[in-house]
């Protein structure tokens, strides 16, 4: 890999990086965050969604954006727009004006993202150089997310969590300065913009996270909880049936032709929702069972995130050895393994050695899985596809992590829900069984690939032989 292609995926990933990490860096500072701006529990979890959903929500779109108006130029956008959206948050003096300029971010993270990971497909061609590629980016995704948690507890702890999105302003600015001089600009191509889709994909899915919220703060009866859940699923549906017809679809179904793809997409979406959910409620224990601080609570990812960046060097070597497949099924079978063990916790454990050693397990099982998830994703992949295809990976991405959150609160409302939910041992029960919950998750996504890419396999076995 020469240095202009060294300093592109510099770029890339440096982007990748900002994105990922605002999702989490957060999470550790939201005790801090309520009693500065008098957010509830309730509200606080909007802080999280409000950048999850307007980034997952609208990255169809940013996708369909670089496709028509050039990757480079979106790339640019979007950094320039996040950004700026990264003061305004931390210039935030209402719980209001935090959760607008939250989605705001959200909205410039899904126009830069997907062109950046397009522009690392047509920049990295050749096999070993896209490998190694794709490792650094995927190792960037995988501990994004922990490296926010450090951070953010580092950062609140010691000067304010408002530090945290000051920071991107001098690293925005820089990568303003190299993308014009070390990016090209893609070929663009005619056409419009499918705004129903991408309306009613944001909507649909919004929708259906607010609905789970809802339940868990209010009961599946509720009238608000069924509408939402309804308007959501009525919108998603409308949306299939809405690419399916379009002239230039944000989504082109032909996407999902391939079992690989579509069962990359679906075991991403399911993996993200478990591991994303386990930053969410682990700190939660750490602070209110254990009574760490946010820089402890946030230190305590330490172990996880220096394996999961060990396993960046070694995934090259095993997927040269054993192929994508082995080595995601195997990283699935370590993170069931690790989040199993984690999830025996109780008001009676202790960091080490009942949480320690389990998140370095977990840490090793999701440094296998991102890389070849991604890889599936974009396997076999038209050029003119690649900006929806990457937009559909973070899609599935951050999606995972909001619905999977959504989904998980509820189950820990339902164990928490007595009159003894003040205690500690109940609310570490609660939590156990809330991780649990992102173990069916990982099991749910492993099963996904043995069913979509299996079969998937030998047929392209079968085909080899039969030509032979």
């Amino acid at each position: 890999m020469n240095r202009s292609k060294q300093i592109i995926l510099t770029i890339i990933i440096t982007c990748q990086l900002m994105v990922i990490l605002d999702a989490s860096i957060m999470v550790t500072a939201l005790p801090e965050i309520g009693r500065t701006l008098h957010l509830t529990t309730a509200n606080l979890t909007w802080v999280q969604n409000a950048y999850i959903l307007a980034f997952g929500g609208l990255l169809l779109l940013g996708a369909r954006a670089g496709d028509i108006l050039g990757r480079r130029k979106m790339f640019s956008v979007g950094i320039a727009l996040f950004t700026l959206a990264s003061i305004l948050v931390g210039l935030a003096q209402s719980a209001e004006f935090l959760l607008i300029t939250r989605a705001l971010q959200g909205l410039a993270a899904a126009i830069a993202t997907p062109s950046a990971l397009a522009l690392l497909s047509v920049t990295f061609i050749e096999a070993k150089e896209r490998t190694k590629a794709i490792a650094l980016y995927s190792a960037v995704a995988g501990a994004g997310a922990s490296i926010g948690l450090i951070l953010g507890g580092i950062l609140t702890d010691t000067i304010s969590w408002r530090v945290g999105m000051f920071l991107n302003v001098p690293i925005g600015i820089a990568l303003l300065i190299m993308i014009p001089r070390y990016l090209k600009e893609t070929e663009k191509n005619t056409g419009h913009f499918d705004l129903m889709g991408a309306l009613t994909s944001v909507i649909g899915i919004t929708g259906l996270v607010y609905g789970f919220v809802q339940a868990a703060a209010k009961g599946w009866s509720n009238l608000e909880t069924l509408l939402s859940l309804t308007i959501g699923l009525v919108l998603l549906v409308a949306f299939v049936f809405i690419e399916a017809r379009a002239k230039q679809p944000i989504t082109p179904l032909r996407l999902f032709s391939s079992r690989q793809r579509s069962g990359a997409y679906l075991g991403r979406f399911l993996f993200l929702g478990a591991i994303f959910s386990l930053y969410f409620f682990i700190p939660q224990f750490l602070q209110k069972v254990l009574g760490f601080s946010s820089f402890e609570s946030g230190l305590a990812f330490l172990p996880l995130t220096i394996v999961n960046f060990g396993m960046m060097y070694l995934m090259p070597w095993l997927i040269a050895q054993f192929g994508n497949l082995k080595v995601l099924t195997t990283g699935l079978i370590i993170a069931i393994i690790g989040t199993s063990w984690i999830s025996q916790i109780s008001a009676d454990s202790h960091f080490f050695p009942q949480i320690f050693f389990p998140l370095i397990v977990i840490g090793i099982g999701s440094g296998m899985v991102i890389l070849p998830f991604t890889s599936f994703g974009l396997s076999g992949v038209d050029s003119r596809d690649s900006g929806a295809a990457s937009g559909l990976i973070n899609v599935a991405h951050q999606t995972g992590c909001s619905m999977g959150i959504a989904v998980l609160v509820t189950v820990f409302e339902a164990a928490n829900g007595s009159a003894d939910s003040t205690s500690g041992q109940h609310f570490a029960h609660a939590i156990s069984v809330s991780i649990m919950g992102s173990a069916v998750f990982i099991a749910a996504s492993l099963v996904v690939v043995l069913i979509w890419f299996l079969p998937a396999r030998r047929a392209v076995k079968k085909s080899v032989l039969e030509t032979a």
